[in-house]
């Protein structure tokens, strides 16, 4: 059977852990929350009345397409690309490329910062492997402009940055509705777990602030994980609701693997 992504691809081992994916969730409700092209998610309603689901959902894709044979990948995908039309039709307008380009850029940025966070660094040829991956995920969306390789990928990579984020009035409001589903506690681990892991550029204009408060009880969550009490902290610092979401995408990565 062909895979979209080989069984031996560093992408799944990223991929394969539920920690992983959590801080690529992380940091992507960071940047999700400056971009210049987030009021399409609010046109929807969906992501202020429920930002953690609607974030988790979009990581819940990618993990199902990284885990798919080749035709379950590419219907995954094409049912993703008819959401993202069905609501430019609702609205009248489309969506601009680039506020495409900025997601799925992300998505491989953030999953090589989570597993360097927590796992090791990885090599040049593990890096393309995972643009590789997401390259060809584009490209099946018809993204266009998608660089090459990831070394051509970086520039553009800090470009965009630069160019297509912004501290706005949504920003604030997403932020307001991170606190409000997570409580006082919970929101400001989410803030310093964005400490660890966002660009520079991110930091900056969300104020995160420069001293990782979070540093030490990481690396003693790295001791739990080997010690297998990490669902216990995990249980502790998420919602009930998000444990199981968490929970799930483990069991997808499980039963892909297994």
């Amino acid at each position: 059977m062909a895979f979209f992504v080989h069984q031996g691809s560093i992408v799944r081992e990223i991929w394969g852990k539920g920690d992983t994916i959590l801080f690529v969730f992380v940091g992507s409700s960071a940047e999700f929350a400056l971009n210049k092209a987030v009021d399409w998610l609010f046109f929807t309603g969906r992501l202020p009345a429920d930002p953690l689901g609607r974030l988790f959902s979009t990581v819940t894709y990618a993990q199902q397409i990284v885990f798919s044979d080749l035709a379950g990948a590419h219907r995954a995908i094409d049912a993703m690309a008819a959401i993202h039309h069905s609501v430019e039709h609702q609205r009248g307008a489309s969506i601009p490329d680039w506020a495409y380009r900025d997601v799925l850029y992300m998505l491989i940025d953030y999953s090589i910062r989570a597993f360097e966070l927590l796992e090791r660094k990885l090599t040049l040829q593990e890096k393309e492997e995972v643009y590789e991956v997401f390259y060809r995920m584009g490209s099946r969306m018809k993204i266009p402009n998608l660089p090459p390789d990831y070394q051509q990928w970086l520039p553009q990579r800090a470009q965009h940055m630069e160019r297509d984020l912004e501290k706005s009035a949504y920003t604030q409001n997403l932020y307001r509705q991170y606190k409000k589903h997570l409580g006082q506690v919970r929101y400001q681990l989410l803030r310093q777990a964005q400490v660890l892991i966002v660009p520079e550029r991110v930091n900056t204009l969300l104020s995160l602030g420069k001293v990782p408060l979070l540093k030490t009880p990481l690396t003693l969550y790295k001791l739990s994980r080997k010690l297998d009490l990490d669902r216990y902290v995990r249980a502790a610092i998420l919602p009930s609701a998000y444990q199981t979401e968490i929970k799930s995408l483990d069991r997808l990565a499980s039963s892909a693997q297994g």
